[in-house]
């Protein structure tokens, strides 16, 4: 005879896998008649976005968020998230679109869309002047401590490039930052522009920049799967604002110096 699961059972398996479906992002038709767009940026992530000293967000993420509801005809709403969280945010439809230095990988693309690339991230070596390496191959020791986000592109990419250090994860940008400063970790691998204002809180600590580089990566902007009206529309709005430099002057705005590799804008992309 066959035996009857209980109640309880069956209710836990039914929402097991209701959990597992992705929830519908908005369209771009529903996004336009709500009259409200959903940016997720990350908060501690200057100067992409932070509080700053009125308390309220600011960076590039925040004038390129604000600048895609301005073309939209929508008020836009900034939703704090921190790295790990940008990717289950799409996939459950609390954001809209999410910024924060979303890289264009594979197995990212697997569970959500990407646009055409926002800009290019140049993965360098931030050290200190007690650590005696010259270029990156060199911190492939035992006894070098390696110190990342978790949720990070990087963290996958380095266990295959460099196997042989400790690595140290850690919740926000800034964290890695003060890991290395008071000693618990000797270098951070990863877009140096993004980190380098964090070592301003440590002015007593002799920073270094390796020269070489280990490779140029680029990002979009994340949107939910099978979203593709609210992509096509994203890819026409950033081809302009590539072909009149405003990405461009932005981007020197906040960080002090050109983006290391442009994006080019494609049309047909």
């Amino acid at each position: 005879m066959r035996k009857t699961l209980p109640l309880f059972v069956l209710l836990l398996t039914l929402l097991a896998s209701i959990a597992m479906v992705p929830a519908s992002a908005r369209t771009l038709d529903e996004i336009i008649k709500d009259g409200t767009l959903r940016v997720g940026v990350n908060p501690n992530f200057p100067p992409m976005s932070s509080f700053g000293m009125t308390n309220q967000l600011e960076g590039f993420d925040v004038d390129i968020g604000r600048r895609i509801a301005e073309a939209l005809g929508v008020e836009v709403q900034f939703v704090t998230t921190e790295t790990a969280q940008r990717v289950p945010f799409l996939v459950s439809n609390r954001i809209d679109i999410a910024l924060g230095a979303m890289t264009r990988t594979p197995e990212r693309a697997k569970l959500i869309a990407f646009t055409m690339p926002l800009h290019s991230e140049s993965m360098g070596v931030i050290t200190t002047d007690k650590v005696a390496v010259e270029k990156w191959q060199d911190l492939d020791r035992e006894d070098i401590t390696l110190v990342n986000m978790r949720g990070n592109l990087s963290v996958q990419l380095l266990k295959d490039k460099l196997p042989k250090p400790k690595v140290l994860l850690v919740d926000g940008n800034a964290d890695t930052i003060r890991a290395i400063a008071q000693g618990r970790a000797d270098a951070l691998v990863e877009n140096v522009d993004f980190f380098l204002n964090f070592t301003r809180n440590y002015r007593n600590v002799n920073w270094r920049v390796l020269n070489d580089t280990i490779y140029v990566a680029y990002c979009g902007i994340g949107v939910g799967k099978q979203n593709q009206r609210l992509v096509d529309y994203l890819n026409v709005l950033l081809f302009d604002l590539h072909s009149s430099g405003e990405i461009g002057e932005l981007w020197e705005q906040w960080y002090g110096a050109p983006m290391a590799v442009p994006i080019k804008p494609d049309p047909w992309f």
